[in-house]
């Protein structure tokens, strides 16, 4: 449109205030989780069409198969705002996308100081996890790995102790059961033999009879729940500066594409047709076709 006769050009006509970097940044980060979120949605899918949820549900309360759907459409969603907000420029996507992700950063931010302020409850939480997984151990493949994962990295077995295998009808000690486990823990709670080809799944074999003394030359007695408290504990401050600085660039970014981007709107009436009755911002930017919301 022609500007007024007169009028000085303070900027050039190839100036503009949403600069390409913040805008490229924002569509790559978006576009990478939004593969991610695909990749979630058909593994959760796949879960829960191929596999039973029996073992889960007991343990947990929640189908990780839905669990994983429901997180990844979610995240499809909001980095769909993301992406095509920061390519398009459109302003109501991008508030979307920001005030979505503003609305996670709160909700973690609230769960993990109720987390430490209700430290003890939250213990109470992962012990019933623990000793659930303990009791359907045999009951899913997967369940099985993670827990033997769990004990092999943390060097632990058990939730508050060795013992508590009993709780599992294939360890447990009593005297009619007839599994060939009996009394036994799993060889993922054994110290770790080196230079071993081969891995003795039997090295557990009649643990739990065993005082703490004679057990710890052969198995981790310590409980899982003290190690991974005492992980979280360690921890703490690099799990935070990782949480926050992932969160600041995810807020701020699309804050800063908005703001650079009404600027530039606000560029572009600037330099638009005067008239005896100015036309509103929205209309001018709608007959201009700059997509306004």
């Amino acid at each position: 449109m022609a500007r007024r006769p007169g009028a000085p050009a303070a900027y050039g006509e190839e100036f503009t205030f949403v600069s390409p970097l913040v805008k490229y940044l924002l569509f790559f980060f978006n576009m990478l989780f939004w593969v991610i979120s695909m990749v979630m949605v058909a593994v959760g899918v796949y879960a829960r069409l191929m596999k039973h949820a029996e073992a889960a549900l007991a343990c947990l309360a929640v189908d990780p198969a839905i669990l994983l759907i429901v997180v990844g459409i979610l995240m499809f969603l909001l980095t769909f705002c993301g992406c095509i907000g920061s390519l398009r420029e459109n302003i109501c996507l991008l508030q979307t996308f920001s005030l979505c992700l503003t609305i996670v950063f709160l909700l973690q931010l609230a769960a993990g100081i109720l987390g430490f302020v209700f430290s003890d409850k939250a213990r109470g939480k992962v012990s019933e996890i623990i000793n659930n997984a303990i009791v359907h151990y045999r009951d899913d493949l997967d369940l099985q790995n993670l827990i033997d994962f769990g004990q092999k990295k943390f060097s632990c077995c058990g939730g508050n102790s060795y013992k508590d295998w009993s709780q599992n009808m294939y360890f447990n000690c009593s005297e009619d059961n007839p599994s060939r486990e009996r009394c036994s823990v799993p060889y993922s709670c054994c110290l770790p033999t080196p230079n071993q080809a081969v891995i003795n799944t039997m090295c557990g074999q009649g643990m739990q009879a065993l005082d703490y003394l004679e057990a710890g030359k052969v198995i981790y007695t310590n409980g899982c729940i003290d190690k991974l408290v005492n992980w979280i504990h360690s921890n703490l401050f690099l799990l935070g500066g990782v949480a926050l600085g992932l969160a600041i660039p995810q807020v701020t970014y699309p804050v800063s594409l908005m703001g650079r981007i009404i600027l530039q709107r606000l560029l572009c009436l600037g330099q638009g047709t005067w008239g005896s009755a100015r036309v509103s911002g929205p209309a001018v930017a709608k007959e201009q076709g700059m997509g306004w919301c």
